[in-house]
Order: structure tokens, then sequence, then C-alpha cells
């Protein structure tokens, strides 16, 4: 007997998702109700659609900022979307807000993997050799990439885990997916700076 999809937990989903209620009803029918498997199903719909969406001209945006506590820490975040709309919405200034406050959490160094200069991931790719030795080159090939991946993931923005995710899994990429599906725009973020005393 299938199980009764309530609007409660339609909603529910919605709620962490941020998808449309038809998408979450049937995602929730498709996986006979699991909420887990649903909002897998519903981020990899978002993950499509934010590759369509990324040829996309995002001109618009914002940018916001963040002073921590006892003015330590302060964040400036260029975030842009394709409308003047979206870019005043308060979905979106908020979005862009939880984006500079994770910056001044997390401090990352770069944007994207693609942005950390050759000569930095090769040298850690050394370390890590090193550390190796001994061991099959298969073996090497994967603790290398795997390592390399922790290493993208504690200093470049869009792969570090959200700060506001206790579970740790949702990452600042996924989080952009989101905004994009909540929108139905092209969001990226562009540039932040974050200034520390004495940092």
């Amino acid at each position: 007997m299938a199980t009764v999809i309530t609007a409660q937990v339609v909603n529910e989903l919605r709620t962490r998702t941020g998808a449309g209620l038809m998408d979450c009803k049937k995602a929730l029918v498709e996986t006979d109700g699991d909420m887990d498997a649903a909002a897998e199903i519903l981020r990899k719909k978002g993950a499509a659609t934010r590759d369509k969406k990324a040829g996309r001209s995002a001109s618009q945006g914002t940018i916001a900022s963040y002073i921590h506590l006892g003015g330590r820490i302060g964040v400036l975040v260029e975030v842009n979307c394709e409308s003047d709309f979206v870019a005043k919405n308060e979905l979106f200034q908020s979005f862009a807000r939880d984006v500079a406050m994770h910056i001044a959490a997390a401090a990352p160094r770069f944007i994207t993997r693609e942005e950390v200069p050759a000569e930095e991931v090769a040298k850690e790719a050394e370390i890590v050799k090193a550390q190796c030795e001994g061991k099959p080159a298969a073996a090497i090939e994967k603790i290398v990439a795997g390592k390399l991946d922790k290493f993208f993931s504690e200093i470049c923005l869009l792969e570090q885990p959200y700060v506001k995710d206790p579970s740790g899994k949702t990452t600042v990429n996924d989080l952009i997916t989101e905004q994009i599906t909540k929108t139905g725009e092209n969001i990226k973020i562009s540039r932040f700076s974050r200034f520390q005393i004495g940092g």
C-alpha cells in the first residue's frame, strides 16, 4: 500500500528545499514518502536547472556586508542575479547576508577550486604523496585525490560545508542551487573580501 502524502509533509519538504509544491509532491510520491530521498531528487533537479541557467548573464545583484560581533571580522561579498526584481527581493538579500556571514565564519580563500594557483595544488599533492610512501601507486592516486578534495572544501567557498547546516551536508554551492530553484534566475558569487583585525 502506497504511503499517503499529506499537505503537511509536502510543505515541510518545500520549506527544507525551496522547491515548488508540485515538485515536492512528485518527489515524495516517487520516494514513497522518504523525506531525505525526496530532498536528494530535488537537489539533483536543482543542479540540472542551475547548469541550464549557468550561461545566462547575471549583471544585477547586491553587495552584502557582515560585521562579526566585536567588529574584529568584516566581510563584503558581491552576489549577482539576472534581474533588478530578484536583486531587491528580501529572499535574495537574506541569502547574500548569509553568504557574507558564512565567509566571516569559514574564512575561504577562493570562490572555486579553479582559482587556486596550480603551484599551491601541486605542493599540497606532494605533501600527501610524501605521507603515502611505500603504498601502491593506484592507492596513492586515490588518496591524493581524496585529500585534495578535502583541501578544496576547506579553502574554496563553493565547496565549504555551509556553517548554518549542523549536519555538514549542505555546501555553499548547494545553497546557491536552492536560490536558483527559488528565483528561477542564474545566481553567482563574483567576489568577496574578508577583513580580520591582526589577520
